[in-house]
């Protein structure tokens, strides 16, 4: 379920180095956008202040802890190992994304009740969540494959929450957009290149599904090496 303290360090670092660089742009986007110095805004970051407000928030800790724990234990760590030995390893790794996707479909309920919007932008709402999440399902389902650890993809789901899905259309109407796009391009292409590198099973130790799966006699090289 990818508890375990071999290669806890890498595994808690780097997933998450990686999608920070896949977020190159948007970074960059809210650093300009952001009032404050940068040694200001990372001592605020870093005051226990800070921190102790934002434990008492229970918005941010639904966001921020809850939702990546338990998100990830139940659709990463218990559904991966059951639909793993059934399906192999690549389709599970696609398969897992699609109940996580659908268990986001609570969001068109709240909506429809509160009248936020018209019955068909709220569904063309539901139909793009359900493509990102699915498609970030996939990313850390990828993760935990390839790492061993259920930390990794933790710390990517917070991250990814506190940041949201890239404001591309405002990068484009931004007064310093040529420098945006560039970010955004240059952090896809570090992503795409760094992606195998970064998840390489050897800076992780042994992989607990991957071994699972070699003892029921089935092995997916390519996601296991």
């Amino acid at each position: 379920m990818g508890f375990r303290l071999e290669g806890i360090f890498p595994a808690a670092l780097l997933p998450l180095l990686l999608t920070m660089i896949l977020f190159l742009g948007p970074l960059m986007q809210l650093y300009m956008d952001c009032q404050c110095d940068l040694a200001d805004g990372l001592k605020d970051v870093l005051a226990p202040r800070s921190w102790a407000r934002c434990l008492t928030d229970m918005r941010w800790l639904r966001n921020q802890v809850i939702a990546p724990l338990t998100e990830e234990l139940v659709f990463r760590a218990c559904m991966l190992p059951m639909l793993a030995p059934c399906t192999g390893l690549g389709p599970a790794v696609f398969t897992c994304p699609l109940f996580f996707g659908v268990a986001h479909f609570h969001h068109i309920i709240e909506q429809l009740r509160f009248r936020q919007s018209s019955v068909g932008s709220i569904f063309l709402s539901a139909a793009f969540q359900f493509s990102y999440t699915a498609v970030f399902g996939a990313y850390t389902a990828f993760l935990f494959i390839r790492t061993g650890h259920l930390v990794g993809p933790v710390l990517c789901h917070s991250f990814c929450n506190y940041m949201g899905f890239p404001a591309v259309c405002a990068a484009l109407e931004h007064p310093q957009r040529r420098c945006l796009l560039v970010g955004y391009a240059l952090g896809v292409a570090l992503f795409l290149l760094l992606l195998q590198p970064l998840t390489d099973p050897k800076l992780y130790g042994s992989l607990p599904l991957c071994v699972l799966l070699e003892r029921a006699g089935d092995s997916e090289a390519l996601l296991c090496s």
